[in-house]
């Protein structure tokens, strides 16, 4: 009986410790959540602040034209700032807010950090799903997408995004350059190069596709790895 006791003892105390181990690498997956949340709001905010500055030398010059009665200079300049406009206009429009802010503050990120991405997103219904979940999916999978990028050459870099709806699920798809060959697959999952405790974001996407009764794939093939995913919106 006493034997008993002290193997429920320890299995007690080993239960404590591996629950205080994932307590602490979940605080610490959640610390560079906020870490890198902050880096993208920096990101904008600094945008905003050169935006603005510029906007007083444009006002300078075209008044400088204006005196000077040179319409055809004003006509260029300001050919030049519609221009530049489509840079400074929100990148996506999906049709839903919240998304849209997810997707343009990672748009900003990773082109601040020097990857391309390209991105073609709708969303034509109104969904039944949460924003929360939805907004959780796409940033991890934005995350995911730089860190793999930010491993090659700038000019090797591109990250390919494309979300719309297929019949009544939503269709989402990235897809990102990697570097060496085709990785090994463990069940749903690929190995992180992220170190231990990483990969809280792929095993929440999971949770997240699994709760809906969604679909998700996962496929490295040489240069790329491409994640699928559809999620039912009734």
């Amino acid at each position: 009986m006493m034997g008993l006791i002290g193997q429920s003892s320890a299995w007690g105390e080993n239960m404590g410790l591996l629950s205080r181990k994932i307590d602490k690498q979940i605080a610490a997956y959640q610390q560079e959540l906020i870490q890198t949340h902050y880096a993208e709001v920096e990101n904008m905010y600094r945008q905003i602040r050169g935006w603005r500055h510029d906007y007083r030398n444009h006002i300078q010059t075209m008044k400088a034209y204006a005196a000077k009665e040179d319409w055809q200079a004003i006509r260029r300049y300001l050919e030049e700032l519609d221009t530049d406009l489509s840079t400074v206009d929100t990148v996506i429009k999906t049709g839903n807010p919240m998304t849209d802010a997810i997707f343009n503050s990672k748009i900003s990120l990773a082109r601040a950090k020097g990857i391309p991405v390209q991105a073609d997103a709708h969303i034509p219904v109104k969904l039944s799903l949460s924003e929360l979940d939805l907004c959780c999916i796409i940033g991890n999978l934005f995350d995911n997408a730089i860190e793999a990028s930010l491993q090659l050459p700038p000019q090797q870099r591109l990250i390919r995004v494309y979300m719309d709806m297929k019949n009544t699920q939503l269709y989402i798809s990235f897809t990102n350059f990697t570097a060496g060959k085709k990785l090994p697959k463990s069940g749903r999952l690929f190995p992180t190069t992220k170190g231990q405790g990483h990969g809280f974001g792929l095993v929440r996407i999971d949770a997240i596709v699994d709760r809906l009764e969604g679909y998700i794939s996962r496929n490295s093939e040489d240069g790329a790895f491409t994640t699928e995913i559809l999620l039912p919106t009734t």
